[in-house]
């Protein structure tokens, strides 16, 4: 039976009756605030809600390293079961390294493309024989961020559960002919946005497999206070703030380029340039400059006062699979501004009618004027983005359309499990 004749047998107002389930994530805990973990860590606790669900995580918190770092055994996250198991190996990023080369630019075969992803890790076999052993025991193990050890064997070993939620950026890894059965085989697929299944169907043809657009909620934004960001941190006037890790690889260096340009631009011009105020740690050197201040990590309190006091929020990743901070901007009403070679986040923004974005240091900085010199633009790019987040990325929404899948398979497994009339 299809998902579509599922829907119809169906009450659509009828979810899912309580299931068993596992969540199954890279690493799992309250420090890690940011990525596809947090995002599993936000689904998890409103699942857990109404159906028994454990986490199956491993031990590491580093994922660069995956060094173990918490306990293994069981403990609890949020009153929620968390099992965890132990990495085998620490990553040697010199062997990942020469394998991701060959994988990503050279032919190879499949002994080294399986290779690369035990090399990748977080290599934990632990996980996968408790998995193997207690699968029968889950309706459904929904496991988040496609490319890991993790996912790619447990979804093999779970093959008829598996709900993939891929969270897959358009890089090199996404082409490799290793994931295609993953893909192909996946019990159904949780995207975060258009572009990302229009980027997977087109590589791995699994157009077949029940699937829903659905994305992510956010933590409901405390009562913020734009005054006392300012204050607090001494900043007056206009600013565009980023919030994030300070990174090559998120964007950053072109636009610490891009801005500086811009800045003597607008002042060549008259136009008096909004600050660039960063928010998050940095990998990275951050230019010297009286107009781009610094501020390291902050609270989530702190975080959502800057937004509020913001101008626009800025997003110059190239890749992304959803952007939560873009919602956190919207939520509060706030305009964005992103790069435009990234199809998902210039998808949101496109669709939202919610910001501005740039293709190049000329494009970037006439978004930059038309902040600065018109105020009733930024408000209305704001609250279009606020309607665009209130219609599609509150947890109630989110939590149905995840209802809505997991009552749809469990009609089709349900029809599949009955004997046809008339079968002997």
């Amino acid at each position: 039976m299809s998902s579509q004749s599922a829907a119809r047998t169906c009450p659509p107002a009828r979810l899912a009756e309580q299931l068993r389930l596992a969540l199954v994530v890279q690493r799992y805990g309250p420090e890690i605030s940011g990525g596809a973990e947090f995002h599993a860590r936000l689904v998890a606790q409103r699942l857990a809600r109404k159906h028994e669900l454990v986490v199956v995580t491993t031990c590491a918190a580093d994922y660069v390293t995956w060094r173990n770092h918490y306990p293994r055994g069981l403990s609890s996250v949020d009153d929620i079961p968390v099992y965890r198991f132990p990495v085998r190996l620490p990553r040697d990023p010199h062997l990942f390294g020469r394998l991701q080369e060959k994988v990503f630019h050279r032919q190879h075969d499949e002994r080294t493309a399986q290779a690369w992803m035990n090399a990748q890790g977080p290599y934990t076999p632990r996980m996968l024989r408790w998995i193997q052993h207690h699968r029968d025991t889950f309706n459904y193990v929904i496991c988040f961020s496609y490319r890991y050890w993790t996912t790619w064997r447990v979804m093999q070993a779970v093959e008829g559960k598996g709900v993939l939620v891929p969270t897959a950026e358009p890089d090199p890894a996404i082409e490799l002919p290793l994931y295609r059965p993953m893909f192909r085989s996946a019990r159904a697929i949780m995207y975060n946005s258009p572009e990302e299944r229009a980027m997977i169907h087109h590589h791995t043809g699994n157009e077949s497999v029940p699937s829903v657009v659905v994305g992510v909620g956010i933590l409901e934004p405390p009562q913020v206070n734009a005054s006392r960001f300012r204050a607090t941190h001494g900043v007056n006037g206009p600013f565009l703030l980023y919030v994030g890790r300070i990174d090559r690889n998120k964007g950053c260096a072109e636009l610490f380029d891009f801005y500086l340009r811009a800045y003597d631009q607008l002042q060549e011009q008259g136009v008096r340039p909004p600050r660039l105020i960063l928010a998050g740690s940095s990998v990275m050197p951050i230019p010297a400059h009286p107009a781009i201040i610094h501020l390291g990590r902050v609270t989530e309190q702190e975080k959502y006062d800057a937004l509020e006091a913001s101008t626009a929020l800025i997003m110059p990743s190239f890749y992304e699979s959803l952007s939560m901070v873009l919602l956190e901007a919207w939520a509060l009403s706030r305009p964005v501004v992103v790069n435009g070679h990234c199809d998902v986040t210039r998808g949101q923004v496109q669709r939202s009618n919610g910001g501005l974005w740039y293709q190049n240091s000329a494009e970037f900085a006439e978004c930059v004027r038309l902040l600065a010199e018109d105020h009733r633009l930024g408000i209305g790019l704001g609250e279009r983005g606020h309607a665009y987040y209130a219609t599609n990325y509150t947890w109630s929404t989110i939590e149905k359309k995840y209802e809505t899948m997991l009552t749809q398979l469990e009609a089709d497994d349900l029809a599949d499990r009955k004997p046809r009339q008339g079968a002997r």
